[in-house]
């Protein structure tokens, strides 16, 4: 070994050695990687040490059903009874100085909600009529009417929501809670996101993403019809045991690699080419939607073969019953500016309450009763809400109805996991506009989805940029919203 190459052998070293020992939690996730990277992917064990998940977890598993585009909370959970009085009227002034939006120009119209609304089951909850099916359900969620973010455009919006930035490069909160507690299944991933709606989310694939996180974290993007993820069949004329040699010489390179440069992502590298060998049984087995009865079918309105938010919804439920920590549902087209027929709130919209409604109440129904409802926490919402005025593009009317961009206020519910059933949380003003009451931000939400997975927010932590950074961010205030867990 000549200077130069024992010097950089040195640097390596006392890099690794330096990861290791930096500040506890922060740097036991890259010693971990060391000696157990397979099991972020495939392990049974927490990824970090026990004292880390210091409050007795309310959940196994998180089911997060992101609607993109951010649908109308006027038009499905908020009524606004003042809205009928004020429809057609300009906007006061006091609402629009210094207001900025996405395309509202001059002085918009307030405009009443679209569908009726009405109180039901047992907690006298109001819906929209736009969801017959969910309705059957109401009593076994909680609404937050109180979400508020500082984003009013989809792909900052959406990235704030997941990753607790605004801004590219960080990890996602899937990631975050698999950084923390590993995964419970051998064969498939901790960290599983499923698209509908023909588009992904405006933000793309980093709202899945690890980020400044290890590449072992982050979310893996599965298809709800062919093969789960791209590639995983063997190409002709390449048998199982073809592939199992490969893999193994594969490996034996990355080790030598790993071996003379210490570099986690080897061992990253070695994790998924084993995670992808495995998963060519059980994630066909998992995904194989035939698998199912008929009267889950029926229950859900499924149709194997294709791509849709009701076979993602089953899928979900099938995840969550293999070990699947955290799953994430991304349903595009919830964007209603009303600049088409495709997102406009008469049309379009009702369009989408459909294809989501049977879906919702499908999966609660079937995780309560599978005994699965009680430790899976599931969250519901967009990434900001709608105005209660109506667009005015250009600033004159336009031809279908819709609502601008608001991230005043919106509803999300969540469900499951200790959530308390049949109660709402925060108000909004009379008009629907700005949360006023109990307001929760996307980094309280945040803190609250990994409290119920017996993680604290301010505890898990990883280093970067000179800071032991967390998911809802070091400068940004955030707690634990408490009130909505009996």
């Amino acid at each position: 070994m000549n200077i130069f190459e024992q010097l950089q052998h040195d640097y390596l070293l006392n890099q690794s050695r330096r990861m290791f020992l930096s500040k506890c939690v922060a740097g036991v996730g890259s010693a971990w990687l060391t000696s157990m990277a397979s099991k972020a992917l495939a392990g049974g064990s927490h990824g970090l040490p026990d004292h880390i998940s210091h409050i007795a977890p309310k959940a196994k598993r998180v089911i997060f059903l992101h609607m993109a585009g951010a649908p109308s909370q006027l038009e499905l959970f908020d009524y606004k009874p003042d809205l009928k009085k004020l429809n057609g009227q300009d906007t006061p002034s006091e609402y629009l100085a210094g207001q900025r939006f996405a395309f509202i120009q001059g002085v918009p119209k307030l405009m009443d909600t679209i569908y009726p609304f009405h109180q039901a089951g047992q907690s006298g909850q109001w819906i929209t009529d736009r969801l017959p099916w969910f309705e059957k359900v109401i009593d076994e969620v909680c609404f937050i009417k109180s979400m508020h973010t500082d984003q009013f455009n989809h792909a900052p919006a959406q990235l704030l929501l997941h990753t607790g930035n605004s801004l590219l490069g960080n990890p996602s909160i899937g990631s975050w809670v698999t950084y923390g507690l590993g995964s419970e299944n051998e064969n498939l991933p901790g960290y599983i996101s499923l698209v509908s709606g023909g588009k992904a989310p405006s933000a793309g694939k980093s709202v899945w993403g690890s980020g400044f996180l290890p590449s072992v974290y982050q979310g893996v993007q599965c298809r709800s019809k062919g093969d789960p993820v791209l590639y995983l069949s063997n190409p002709d004329g390449v048998s199982r045991n073809m592939r199992r040699q490969a893999v193994d010489t594969i490996t034996k390179i990355n080790q030598e690699a790993y071996d003379s440069t210490n570099d986690p992502e080897t061992l990253t590298r070695i994790s998924q080419y084993e995670m992808a060998f495995r998963m060519q049984i059980h994630a066909n087995e998992a995904f194989d939607l035939k698998d199912e009865p008929e009267y889950i079918h029926e229950l859900y309105g499924t149709e194997p073969g294709k791509e849709s938010f009701a076979n993602n919804c089953l899928l979900a439920r099938r995840l969550a019953e293999r070990g699947v920590r955290y799953i994430q549902l991304f349903d595009w087209g919830w964007d209603s500016h009303g600049a088409a027929e495709s997102e406009a709130l008469n049309t379009g919209f009702k369009r989408k309450c459909k294809q989501v409604d049977k879906p919702m109440y499908a999966l609660l129904t079937d995780l309560k009763q599978r005994g699965l409802l009680e430790d899976t926490l599931v969250v519901w919402g967009g990434e900001f809400g709608r105005t209660p005025m109506r667009e005015n593009r250009g600033g004159s009317e336009m031809k279908f109805i819709g609502r601008d961009h608001n991230p005043g206020a919106f509803t999300m519910w969540l469900a499951g996991a200790g959530v308390k059933r049949g109660m709402s949380f925060g108000e909004t003003d009379p008009i629907g506009y700005k949360a006023v009451k109990d307001k929760v931000s996307t980094q309280d939400l945040q803190a609250t989805i990994l409290h119920t997975m017996g993680l604290k927010h301010n505890k898990l932590t990883y280093p970067f940029q000179g800071l032991d950074q967390t998911l809802p961010g070091v400068t940004k205030p955030s707690r634990v919203i408490n009130e909505i867990f009996a």
